[in-house]
């Protein structure tokens, strides 16, 4: 008498063609090296004014990326870590999708924080400004966004339902 055969879940199984990105794989990917390039770009003088006014972190860092968005050596390391972040969750769905809607809800946090806090006080130590602040907002709603719509998003491999 043959044994009932339950196959493992896995690629065979699971709608995802091994070696092809999913959506929210291909976002979450593209936002890590985004992410990467404004940390590195942070760091680049030219593409940051004021690159002489770096500092570690604080409100006293007058450096400006693109002459818009206040950065310091920790506000550009924390966009390294979040463009690698990035890069090492898109290596699975579930994993990217929590990328796009963790990091989402964390841009989410800082825009409130930007509202909240005196700009020039030492409470400001990521720091920000107004332009982060419009900025955080918008990455938070496209990242969110982004997340929840590719998950709902079938895989290219996924047999198309009978009409």
């Amino acid at each position: 008498m043959a044994t009932p055969h339950h196959p493992q879940p896995g690629p065979a199984t699971s709608g995802i063609t091994p070696g092809k990105a999913t959506p929210a794989q291909l976002v979450a990917r593209a936002f890590g090296v985004v992410f990467l390039l404004v940390g590195i770009g942070g760091f680049i003088p030219g593409l940051t004014t004021n690159y002489d006014q770096l500092s570690f972190a604080g409100h006293g860092s007058m450096a400006m990326l693109l002459g818009l968005f206040m950065v310091s050596i920790l506000h550009n390391a924390v966009h390294l870590l979040f463009g690698a972040a990035g890069l090492a969750l898109a290596r699975t769905p579930g994993s990217a999708r929590t990328y796009l809607i963790g990091g989402g809800l964390i841009y989410l946090v800082l825009w409130v924080y930007g509202l909240l806090v005196d700009h020039n006080s030492t409470a400001n130590f990521v720091p920000v400004n107004t332009a982060d602040n419009w900025l955080h907002l918008g990455l938070a709603a496209v990242m969110i966004a982004l997340g929840l719509l590719t998950a709902r998003v079938p895989s290219p491999s996924a047999p198309e339902s009978r009409r």
